[in-house]
């Protein structure tokens, strides 16, 4: 599977997150590999989009990522217990960003269920199946994603993202969610999801 390059994220974030739809995001663990069609996104415009952390200008040790190079990962904690993937985009010093809000397991489903629910993935019940990679929090938990992967070259060998199958996808924009503290821009349709696919987060 080819993996994406740098060329494919020094773009604006409304196209990257867009195009990253139906690609597959990789986690090289010892020698093992989680995988995940990547199926929702949000893009995050910079210093002119209120709900992204760099409006403003602001430029914080904790957002000091996303005014580096672009094909680079910004992972944050929400609520003081969840981790949240994100891919840099636009050349450095334009601190654009998408979130990966959620995705379709591919492999590794065991060392998923292992790390969402303590349990065989033949032991899963429906719902926890659907429920393994369908938000953001999930997603980083059953693919291993935390803090020490901040700052990650996506275009190295550990986690990156791969082209997938060049299959036709039919593109869903809707409002970004948990942003209501944005102004105008909580109503921006910069979430794009995979229309009809079950592991959505909202739809």
């Amino acid at each position: 599977m080819k993996t994406l390059g740098r060329e494919f994220y020094n773009r604006d974030s409304l196209i990257v997150a867009k195009e990253l739809l139906g690609k597959v995001l990789v986690h090289e663990i010892e020698g093992q590999r989680i995988s995940a069609k990547i199926v929702e996104t949000e893009a995050y415009m910079g210093v002119e989009d209120k709900a992204a952390h760099s409006y403003g200008g602001k430029r914080t040790p904790r957002v000091e990522v996303m005014y580096g190079g672009p094909g680079f990962s910004y992972v944050f904690m929400i609520y003081g217990m969840y981790y949240c993937f994100n891919i840099v985009t636009r050349e450095e010093g334009t601190p654009q960003a998408v979130l990966i809000r959620a995705a379709e397991p591919i492999e590794g489903l065991e060392l998923m269920a292992q790390n969402r629910f303590h349990k065989a993935y033949n032991q899963l019940s429906k719902s926890q199946i659907k429920g393994l990679t369908n938000g953001p929090g999930k997603l980083c938990r059953a693919l291993l994603i935390d803090k020490g992967l901040n700052g990650e070259d996506l275009c190295g060998l550990k986690l990156y993202v791969g082209a997938g199958e060049n299959e036709p996808l039919s593109i869903i924009s809707a409002k970004r969610i948990g942003i209501d503290y944005a102004g105008e821009a909580k109503d921006f349709c910069w979430r794009f999801y995979i229309e009809d696919n079950h592991y959505v987060s909202v739809k």
